[in-house]
């Protein structure tokens, strides 16, 4: 397996890395009130250590009273959590990695199983997290503006502590993707509309915000999936028509990178091609993208925090859509979580050592 592909250098504005590997954000929620710790600096830093090229942190929450659902979920605002990834990214750059915080608006969720609620009542586009769940508050035009405006501080606040990138998850369900969903967004107002772009609008003004605080230089990075969790077969955009209507606008607002979730990259994403998710947007925008999706794995991460264990498994088709040029970077999930030295290994074509997943490593911030 020659993997020579997967090591070669990227650079994009103020994105230099050491290879093509990303290390994909992934909750871990072991930042007591919201305030990274000195075993989750030492966590990324291991990764940094394993030679991952870019690591994307766990999601992290913006300055809104209901942005998170989860009292140990990191904040990306206030003097104590800031001063944690302050430790987070030296210890990364020490160890020779380049890194960028997710930062994340959870939108309406369903209450977490710990009892923790918000102070305020969850909030999103229209109060839904899903057809017929409704566990929260219509934004008003003065909350949306707040949520942009903290977007913006949360990406300035990035580039001031020395992050290499960041980057707004757009995906899964959460606030922006709630916008986008016709399904969750039943706004009538400018932030609602029948169309994909129109409902687009949020996400359109939280990046152009993004951009106004970073400048011109500073790589943006959106994380964006067709599926929700409450659907997993869903696609915002239907067809290579209204997946291009859907991204460039976010493009020419000032994405420069398009992380582009799959539950699986090898599942084409339109019939008539072999081109994934990623492969679609890179062909659509001309931007760059990350794949991501069981890469690695057998099995697929969403049944693994059912408890479903995993294996390792071939890369070739990675390899050979990535030698085709269908995207620029690939992210991987529970492999790093079970072994920071996974890159490494690869590399080294160590595949004998790779270690299989268990949601036991959920459980645990695993540091060797």
């Amino acid at each position: 397996m020659n993997t020579d592909i997967l090591f070669r250098p990227f650079s994009l504005k103020s994105l230099n890395i050491r290879n093509r590997i990303v290390m994909a954000p992934m909750t871990r929620s072991f930042s007591p009130n919201g305030v990274p710790t000195d075993t989750v600096a030492a966590y990324y830093s291991k990764r940094a250590e394993g030679e991952v090229g870019l690591i994307l942190s766990e999601g992290t929450v913006i300055d809104r009273p209901s942005s998170s659902n989860d009292a140990n979920v990191p904040h990306f605002y206030g003097e104590q959590a800031l001063a944690g990834w302050q430790e987070v990214i030296n210890g990364v750059h020490a160890a020779g990695g380049a890194m960028g915080p997710q930062v994340w608006h959870m939108g309406i969720m369903d209450n977490h199983q710990s009892g923790w609620v918000p102070p305020v009542p969850f909030e999103g586009p229209s109060g839904l997290n899903r057809p017929g769940f409704n566990n929260g508050n219509t934004m008003t035009e003065s909350d949306i503006a707040d949520t942009i405006a903290a977007f913006g501080r949360a990406a300035a606040d990035a580039k001031r502590l020395g992050f290499d990138t960041v980057e707004l998850h757009g995906a899964h369900g959460y606030l922006i993707d709630q916008f986008f969903w016709e399904a969750t967004n039943l706004r009538t107002d400018n932030w609602g509309g029948k169309t994909l772009p129109e409902r687009s609008r949020f996400a359109l003004e939280v990046v152009k915000e993004v951009r106004k605080q970073v400048g011109e230089d500073f790589a943006i990075i959106l994380r964006l999936s067709q599926w929700k969790p409450a659907d997993y077969t869903n696609k915002l955009a239907k067809t290579p028509q209204e997946l291009e209507a859907w991204l460039n606008p976010l493009a020419d607002a000032g994405v420069d990178i398009f992380h582009c979730s799959q539950r699986r990259f090898w599942e084409n994403e339109f019939e008539g091609s072999d081109l994934n998710f990623a492969g679609w947007a890179k062909k659509v925008t001309g931007k760059a993208t990350i794949t991501v999706g069981s890469v690695g794995l057998n099995g697929e991460f969403l049944a693994a925090f059912a408890g479903e264990s995993s294996q390792p498994s071939s890369l070739d088709e990675l390899l050979r859509r990535m030698d085709r040029g269908d995207f620029d970077l690939v992210a991987v999930g529970r492999p790093l979580l079970s072994d920071p030295s996974w890159v490494k290994k690869i590399r080294e074509q160590r595949t004998d050592e790779l270690k299989g997943f268990s949601k036991e490593a959920l459980a645990k911030l695993v540091l060797a």
